[in-house]
């Protein structure tokens, strides 16, 4: 027994249609775990500000100058890896010369 051209084609449309289906299925499944995943990261972020901004009204500027000192720290040892820096000796001078005080320039 065979079948005719036409059913042929017919049921092999219909199996291309269930598979597209079945992708356009994924994309929409995909897109909103992407959606909730960026509203928990952005729930993540705005509590962790919040954390920040009572730490800082509770302690002042102390949380500020940690963190300054860990961003400086973690830029230093960068620098320091990097093939592409040339340490220069200072001259005896401390500071950039613009007149401001820096903590820990002694200026």
């Amino acid at each position: 027994m065979t079948f005719g051209k036409e059913f042929t084609k017919a049921v092999e449309q219909k199996q291309i249609a269930q598979q597209d289906a079945e992708r356009a299925k994924f994309l929409v499944e995909r897109a909103e775990q992407e959606r909730r995943a960026n509203v928990i990261r952005a729930e993540g972020e705005a509590e962790s500000a919040e954390t920040v901004s009572k730490a800082l009204a509770k302690a002042g500027d102390g949380l500020l100058m940690i963190r300054r000192l860990e961003a400086s720290k973690d830029i230093a040892g960068l620098l320091a890896n990097s093939p592409n820096v040339s340490y220069l000796p200072a001259g005896g001078k401390q500071g950039n010369g613009d007149g401001v005080k820096y903590p820990g320039s002694g200026k």
